[in-house]
């Protein structure tokens, strides 16, 4: 009777235990929005970790930065205000400024060359780099090689002279306008529409995907395929937050996170086909520049890779170009 009495307070403590464990709440702000490939992935993100962790861990997610501009959510992740977000590397050069590697222009040749990249040697130690700033990094988004938009194509140099050009607060990415001739103006992404718009500003520089998310080429004349750079990302967890969950939950959250960074880089190969022939479409007038009219912009921008390696070194840019010559 004593032993079927224990088993019966053993079984009753870790049913009042199991009931007792609290649910794992994460938020999950991004700056896209609702529309976009990006907030669509990280829905199926939540679904997944909500399937995985059997309701445990809930994951809340806002769009269009709802929770505040990347620095203000980056920011959030340091203090454990927020759990999880991703944002492009660009936006947070102030923090992890080694990831203005990815702005530097023409230094990826194709998209399986910077796949390779992202997922190799480079790309991890950039992820481990992080870790200094209270977050931990999972991988890397995609959002393709970027191209222009403007209210006068962009063909030579020329087209740039005095060109009030929206950029993100990158260094790198300002340096490069300037090596062009163009006023770099650095703006929140949410604003760019209106400062299109308003001509604030004259031109602006993203990814196919993008550019039709929010419409830019509603309120601009031509778009020039430049591929002069890629869009990257970098998906980040709070390390003061998941450092207190279970090594159990760490794992599936990582894994989860995985799957979302293929599943958003197979979204955007899709979309960007589809989103060329639609602003084609709306009559804006697109140029595909030759790699003759790329060669003045790349021989003119040589100085910006020298800014890079002067302020960071020549390890991992060195590494690039060791491969790249494979």
């Amino acid at each position: 009777m004593k032993t079927t009495f224990g088993a019966l307070l053993l079984g009753l403590c870790f049913s009042t235990g199991a009931l007792a464990q609290k649910t794992i709440n994460a938020n999950f702000g991004h700056g896209f929005p609702a529309n976009s490939i990006h907030h669509q992935a990280a829905v199926e993100f939540q679904e997944e970790v909500e399937k995985l962790s059997d309701g445990s861990i809930k994951v809340h997610v806002f769009h269009s930065g709802q929770l505040g501009s990347a620095r203000e959510m980056f920011e959030g992740l340091q203090l454990g205000t927020q759990q999880i977000t991703w944002v492009p590397t660009a936006r947070i050069s102030g923090f992890a400024p080694q990831l203005q590697l990815f702005d530097l222009p023409f230094l990826f040749k194709d998209m399986a060359f910077l796949e390779q990249v992202l997922d190799g040697d480079v790309g991890q130690r950039l992820l481990d780099s992080l870790s200094t700033q209270q977050v931990t990094g999972v991988g890397f988004y995609i959002d393709g090689f970027k191209a222009m938009t403007a209210n006068k194509p962009l063909r030579s140099l020329d087209d740039f002279k005095g060109v009030k050009f929206r950029t993100m607060e990158s260094d790198i990415v300002m340096s490069f306008y300037r090596s062009l001739g163009a006023d770099p103006v650095p703006m929140d992404y949410a604003e760019v529409y209106n400062g299109l718009q308003m001509g604030t500003i004259d031109g602006q520089e993203n990814p196919i995907v993008l550019i039709n998310d929010m419409k830019f080429h509603e309120v601009q004349k031509h778009l020039t395929v430049s591929e002069h750079a890629v869009l990257a990302g970098v998906l980040v967890y709070s390390s003061q937050w998941l450092e207190r969950l279970s090594p159990e939950h760490q794992d599936l959250l990582k894994q989860a996170g995985q799957n979302l960074i293929k599943r958003q880089r197979e979204m955007a190969r899709t979309a960007e086909a589809n989103d060329l022939a639609t602003i084609e479409k709306s009559g804006t007038t697109v140029v595909r520049l030759t790699d003759d009219e790329k060669e003045p912009l790349r021989n003119a921008s040589q100085s910006v890779e020298a800014q890079y390696v002067k302020a960071h070194g020549n390890e991992l840019l060195a590494l690039i170009k060791a491969e790249a010559a494979k």
